[in-house]
């Protein structure tokens, strides 16, 4: 009896333990939707630091039980949305109604596209990237040539900037690590393409922007290109480089928080020249010599990167004239020295700071006959913005900078001498925000605000783009925009009482990128108010200068690139048509001017073949008919000139693994194109006025170069890993 009175006493009292946990337990319940009410399934919802928790089902319920008390964190999370967490009392958490809202980091994200094209390997959707620079066989390692492969650009071969849906090569601007570059371009002389004075190998991004673009860039009619140097080399190395035309020498040292990339090269055509002769009558074959340097600074919270570059070029040369029988004497000397600070990082968790100036003096010595010019240009660029993250649907950009010119010019000639010149001072304003209402929407807003000291004008610049995600793979792009910039050197040194020219840019955007494939699709129009006329053949002294003129450029771009389709093989195809006329300049009508052409397409292609240790490429580039004023017929610009044609090869074969020999060959069937006509003076005893074919320089370019490199890993190379 005792003993069942003992067991007795031991079941009521587990019973009476496990009644009162029981009684003490909690129901959370509730439902989790999207923002739109549709049901999420398969949601982990749990009680912050403890195992209680359930999985919501097909209609986004879930219910659990706790014997947790008080005040405790419920914790929602589902992939691809933002995690919800809500601290409240154990007994409020019944019946709860809960939206996820989707995680705007993701990276099926939308992302505005709407006029840029991005080359970066941190890009989400990356057009082209850095080592395409210097592996396309048209572009010789020049970035700017590369460029000149996607939709947009306009072939002016004899010319070799960038001429951007209708612009002049005087409307598209270069910065470097956000910081502007006054003279991008090497000098070069008639029907000679020039060339980037930067080195490829020191940036990891290029953002091409043919319109549309952000509010924290001016004086740029057409379009910006943006050059980001490297952040941090991976290694010590050593590059050298052998080439026909001249060799190059490059070091990369690195510390704990710092490191220092310095490249030097020297370019001579005397030796290519002499094997094999181009169209100019050289004196002194193109020779220059050039260097770069990179140093990074890491701090616990930013980076500081100081980029300097120089470099001399000098030639001369007697170029064929039809109004001179012996030809014109040309000749230049060319000294530029461009020096870049920036720093970027954390003020604190919800701010950041991006500053830094740029400081340009460059020179040039030209003689032309028995005249000589000397310009001497010294520029300046300051800028500071501030980047505040409300949150990840809400970033804002401010900022200001200040642009600084001051240019002057000597000409001396037999009977003469004259001094032209000015000094110019832009100071800048921006605001933009990026607002993303979900992965499938977003949209950046801003203004930019000018004040020109030398024309003492106001511009004020809204800007707007906005994007859609259409499908997992696929969005649209809207973007409008206004631009403001002032004229050139060319205008500035002989008039002043002038204003700014303006554009208003209209641009819709289609892309798909997926699976290593990526279309674009875009429709633009531009109008142009407030253009330069002078009512003599060139800008000089004693011309009339206006700002009535104006003009439209409309297109479309298109552009598809494969990766994956075919095995080893990457190609692109670059497709433009333009419609564009203006009234400007000395044009006595409005009329498509000499330098654009309707249609432009490019096919680049690169076959890697293991057997051979090789990469073998191609570029192929048409540009259709441009036009030009016949003397011989009534009107003005009324013909045009044959198509442009040029197909280049190049290969890339790999001796060691660090080792590189490297072929290339431009225009390789030997296309012979016309950039223009020169037109006599004056008619003959027959009342025709002669012309003479203005052809390039060589149809054709040969190039081989040695490329080594020597760094720890033992497998690094110039062509990247190539």
């Amino acid at each position: 009896m005792n003993q069942f009175k003992h067991h007795f006493f031991i079941f009521m009292f587990l019973s009476i333990a496990i009644t009162s946990e029981a009684f003490s337990q909690q129901t959370i319940s509730g439902t989790v939707t999207q923002v739109n009410g549709l049901p999420i399934s398969g949601a982990n919802v749990y009680l912050d630091g403890t195992y209680d928790g359930d999985s919501t089902n097909e209609l986004g319920s879930f219910s659990f039980e706790t014997t947790e008390t008080g005040v405790q964190t419920l914790s929602i999370s589902f992939v691809s949305y933002e995690t919800f967490m809500m601290a409240a009392s154990v007994n409020d958490m019944n019946d709860l109604s809960i939206q996820l809202k989707e995680d705007v980091n993701s990276l099926d994200t939308v992302v505005i596209t709407a006029g840029t094209f991005e080359a970066s390997d941190n890009s989400k959707v990356s057009v082209l990237k850095p080592l395409d620079v210097v592996t396309t066989a048209s572009a010789l390692g020049d970035f700017v040539g590369a460029i000149q492969t996607l939709p947009g650009t306009t072939t002016v071969a004899e010319d070799g900037r960038l001429f951007v849906r209708g612009g002049d090569a005087g409307e598209t601007q270069i910065y470097i690590d956000g910081i502007r570059v006054f003279t991008p371009y090497s000098p070069t002389t008639n029907n000679t393409p020039t060339r980037g004075r930067y080195s490829p190998f020191l940036f990891d991004g290029i953002t091409f922007s043919t319109g549309g673009y952000s509010a924290e860039y001016g004086q740029a009619l057409s379009s910006v290109l943006l050059l980001s140097t490297v952040d941090e080399p991976d290694q010590e190395k050593t590059e050298i480089s052998l080439m026909t035309v001249g060799g190059g020498l490059g070091n990369t040292q690195k510390w704990e928080k710092s490191s220092l990339s310095v490249n030097a090269s020297y370019i001579n055509l005397a030796p290519y020249i002499a094997l094999l002769p181009d169209r100019n009558n050289w004196q002194k074959p193109y020779e220059t010599i050039s260097g770069e340097a990179v140093f990074r600074q890491h701090f616990e919270k930013g980076i500081l990167k100081i980029y300097s570059a120089f470099d001399t070029s000098n030639f001369q040369l007697d170029y064929e004239d039809i109004n001179d029988p012996e030809g014109v004497n040309f000749s230049l000397k060319n000294n530029n020295f461009y020096s870049n600070a920036s720093y970027s990082g954390d003020l604190s968790s919800s701010w950041k700071i991006q500053t830094g100036g740029s400081f340009t003096t460059a020179k040039d010595k030209i003689g032309i006959g028995n005249d000589n010019i000397i310009d001497t240009e010294n520029s300046a660029h300051l800028k500071l913005k501030l980047k505040k993250r409300f949150s990840n649907r809400y970033k804002l950009n401010i900022g200001v900078d200040q642009l600084i010119t001051d240019f002057e010019e000597e000409y001396v000639s037999e009977t003469f001498s004259e001094s032209y010149g000015f000094n110019n001072n832009i100071s800048g304003i921006f605001a933009e925000g990026d607002i993303i209402f979900s992965r499938k929407f977003a949209m950046k807003v801003g203004a930019r605000g000018e004040y020109s000291g030398l024309f003492d004008e106001y511009t004020v610049s809204p800007r707007v783009s906005i994007a859609y995600k259409t499908g997992k793979s696929s969005q649209l792009s809207l973007a409008y925009g206004d631009f403001y910039q002032q004229p050139g050197s060319e205008i500035l040194k002989f008039e002043t009482d002038l204003k700014a020219r303006k554009t208003q840019h209209y641009i819709l955007n289609y892309q798909y990128s997926a699976n290593n494939r990526i279309f674009r699709a875009e429709a633009y129009r531009k109008q142009y108010n407030g253009l330069i006329t002078y009512n003599t053949p060139t800008p000089e002294f004693s011309s009339n200068y206006t700002n009535n003129g104006d003009g439209y450029a409309q297109g479309i771009d298109l552009f598809f690139r494969d990766d994956e389709s075919i095995k080893n093989i990457d190609y692109w195809v670059s497709y433009s048509f333009l419609d564009t006329k203006r009234k400007y300049q000395n044009f006595p009508i409005e009329a498509t001017p000499s330098f654009a052409n309707t249609h432009n397409l490019s096919v680049v292609a690169k076959y890697w073949i293991e057997d051979w240790k090789s990469q073998i490429g191609f570029s192929y580039n048409y540009g259709s008919s441009r036009t030009y004023t016949d003397l011989n017929r009534p009107g003005f610009l009324q013909d045009k000139t044959k198509d442009y044609n040029s197909l280049s090869l190049n290969w890339a074969y790999l001796l060691s693994q660090q080792q590189i020999l490297y072929f290339s060959i431009n225009n390789a069937l030997g296309f012979t194109n016309v950039n223009g006509y020169q037109y006599a003076d004056a008619p003959n005893t027959n009342g025709v006025y002669n012309r003479r074919a203005l052809l390039p320089a060589a149809d054709q370019f040969f190039f081989v170069g040695f490329f080594w490199s020597i760094s720890d890993d033992g497998t690094d190379n110039q062509l990247d890993k190539l």
